[in-house]
């Protein structure tokens, strides 16, 4: 791992669109990497703001059905380098686990937990600094 940050907040909107226009007008964020969907919707997008990003989408189902991110409007992202060990571990230490690891179709291996507030914590390879 690097030293950027490493931990992503994540965010579902309704309107994203209007959403990604508004963190770049108002609060001065940059598009550092948009990819849009069906409809107008946005699949996924990141915001940068100085060494910071934010990812977001549009609410509406894009995943598949047993996604937990289709049914929350706020997460929490952390790429870490193993995510098998990762996942033994907090399942050993009794974690809700809410997915599996798997491989997706964008080259990440990941996997989700609830914590004990029921707030989603996704754990995965991808790397929003990557370069797109």
């Amino acid at each position: 791992m690097t030293n950027r940050p490493n931990i992503f907040p994540a965010i579902r909107y309704q309107n994203a669109p209007a959403l990604i226009d508004w963190l770049c007008t108002a609060l001065g964020f940059d598009r550092h990497f948009v990819v849009p969907g069906e409809d107008g919707m946005i699949a996924h997008a990141q915001m940068k703001l100085g060494a910071g990003i934010v990812m977001l989408g549009s609410a509406e189902n894009q995943h598949t059905p047993e996604s937990p991110w289709d049914k929350v409007a706020f997460g929490i992202y952390v790429r870490i380098d193993d995510v098998d060990a990762h996942h033994a571990h907090a399942k050993a230490a009794g974690a809700d686990i809410v997915t599996e690891p798997q491989d997706t179709d964008y080259g990440s291996r990941e996997y989700s937990v609830r914590d004990p507030e029921g707030r989603l914590w996704s754990f995965g390879t991808y790397d929003p600094y990557a370069g797109h």
